[in-house]
């Protein structure tokens, strides 16, 4: 059947969702052009939704679009932030806009009452057995986008249970980010293999008197919202705490619970920048370099909440008691300079951006470039490893000036540099091979899969996608008995009915879910 722009929009008040418009008030104009030319208006208030097929009242929000690329974004076939970047839509008030798609369940790209006859089929596929130190863990994954699911990625790893819990209208908005494969984005599959899918509409009544039931048997709750918002969604710890005392529940934020920033918005960028690990990081000419990586994110993020985790298990074997832990990226960033700050603290002054001995001040401590363009890092900071150095390059006079003051090292590494620019990078990996000097090559990402050590360290998780090897970042940490089979992330609700039935669900409350539209199965 085919579907129309015109269906779509008048199917709206079908898939409106009032828990979700609690204190929203706006009035949307839908300018549709092309093969269907009409305007039509949507507004919220109390709760409800109203719909007119003209242009009434006074907007707060006008979407201009024509109607191929409006029927492309409703069934899924084109990227909401493509369409936006490249002009495809205009949207008057973007922040509106996000706040009113909330509102709405997606449209599946039928026109028509849902079927009546029971829908209970687990079509689930058959999960190799989770093995490792944390078997047996229920790991409830309520996060989203990167510090939260790199996390429980590598519980799921390390043999945890992890449920990822999504809304099925509004999931994880990391599964639209570009480049997609096959409809979905490579981000997502990167950062949430060996989880369980669970779609589920946790703001109904229904829904969550089914979550509460999960939760009554899991063992960590991890969540990834400003401070408030699980309280307001009824999902706080004290809430969560009554349910199932033992439970060890994490909040990953920004910066706290409490502080006067907990309400701020933020990146990792912002993180690193108040922490002081952007002040630190910079070129010879003073100015700050941003990484090419999400130091806060995964650092301060992902790495502190496993450790906040398995400590805090640790803790209820002792003691038998839960607790709620406060992950804050910015606070989890500061240690990474305990030796800049360390400095700054005995001298009452630090060195300028790339000039501490080891962020660039040094000359045998630094990246070169070579011949073809590729980078090598030189890491000969102790004497031992400089000396074969600066005999190897026929430069022995270079050996005792290690220590030498800024302009030495300056015109050391210059001089260095130009030697580098002579050969290669392989034929500089072959020059020093035989020499033990802390020398190797700056891998780029294409060649992370095949580099020799990496590979041997297993550290890639490798999954047929689209009929091609897409790779992933293995756990580093291995435990004994840990699993070597892997599944890549689940589509959206796979998981949903099993995960129902294992809380104790019967086949007439999942079908009475699915009716509802409080559950996704796929």
């Amino acid at each position: 059947m085919l579907i129309t722009a015109r269906q779509i929009l008048e199917s709206a008040p079908s898939r409106f969702r009032p828990e979700k418009a609690n204190g929203i008030t706006c009035t949307f104009h839908f300018i549709i052009t092309g093969a269907e030319d009409f305007g039509y208006t949507i507004a919220i208030a109390d709760n409800s939704c109203r719909l007119d097929t003209a242009l009434t009242g006074t907007p707060t929000c006008v979407i201009s679009t024509d109607a191929a690329t409006y029927i492309d974004l409703e069934t899924g076939k084109l990227n909401p932030q493509t369409a936006l970047m490249s002009g495809q839509v205009q949207v008057s008030n973007l922040m509106e806009m996000m706040q009113f798609a909330k509102c709405f369940r997606k449209f599946e790209g039928t026109i028509g009452t849902t079927d009546d006859r029971p829908q209970t089929t687990d079509n689930a596929m058959v999960r190799p057995k989770r093995t490792g130190p944390l078997e047996g863990v229920t790991v409830i994954d309520f996060t989203r986008l990167l510090p939260g699911p790199l996390a429980t990625m590598m519980l799921a790893d390390m043999g945890a249970d992890v449920i990822k819990v999504e809304d099925p209208d509004s999931p994880d908005y990391i599964r639209s980010f570009e480049p997609l494969i096959e409809g979905t984005s490579a981000f997502y599959y990167a950062l949430n293999r060996n989880k369980r899918s669970l779609a589920i509409n946790f703001l109904s009544p229904a829904g969550k008197e089914a979550l509460l039931n999960i939760v009554r048997n899991a063992d960590v709750f991890i969540e990834q919202y400003r401070p408030g918002v699980m309280k307001s969604m009824g999902l706080d710890y004290q809430t969560l705490k009554a349910v199932n005392p033992c439970l060890i529940y994490i909040s990953i934020t920004g910066y706290g619970q409490d502080s006067f920033l907990s309400q701020a918005a933020g990146h990792d960028l912002n993180y690193i920048a108040i922490s002081g690990a952007l002040g630190v990081t910079g070129d010879p000419q003073g100015r700050p370099v941003i990484p090419g990586f999400q130091l806060a994110d995964i650092a301060g993020g992902s790495y502190m909440a496993m450790n906040a985790v398995t400590t805090a298990l640790y803790r209820r074997e002792k003691t038998g008691r839960g607790e709620w832990l406060d992950v804050a990226m910015t606070d989890s960033v500061l240690p990474f300079l305990a030796l800049p700050f360390a400095e700054q603290q005995a001298l009452g002054k630090g060195h300028a951006r790339g000039k501490f001995q080891l962020s660039g001040g040094q000359a045998n401590y630094n990246v070169y470039e070579c011949s073809d363009g590729k980078y090598v890092a030189l890491g000969s900071l102790e004497p031992k490893f400089w000396n074969k150095v600066c005999d190897r390059l026929g430069k022995p006079e270079w050996a005792s000036q290690i220590l030498d003051g800024e302009e030495v090292q300056t015109a050391i590494q210059k001089e260095l540099q130009n030697i580098f620019l002579t050969k290669t990078r392989t034929e500089w990996l072959a020059f020093f091979q035989k020499d033990d000097v802390c020398f190797t090559a700056i891998n780029e990402l294409d060649e992370l899969t095949s580099d020799p050590y990496l590979r041997e360290r297993k550290l890639f998780v490798d999954f047929d996608l689209a009929g091609k090897t897409f790779s992933t970042i293995a756990t580093p940490v291995r435990h004994e008995g840990m699993a070597d089979q892997h599944w890549q992330a689940p589509k959206l609700g796979e998981d949903s009915i099993a995960i129902l039935r294992e809380s104790g669900a019967s086949d007439d409350q999942i079908n009475h879910l699915i009716k509802e539209n409080t559950i996704r199965t796929t």
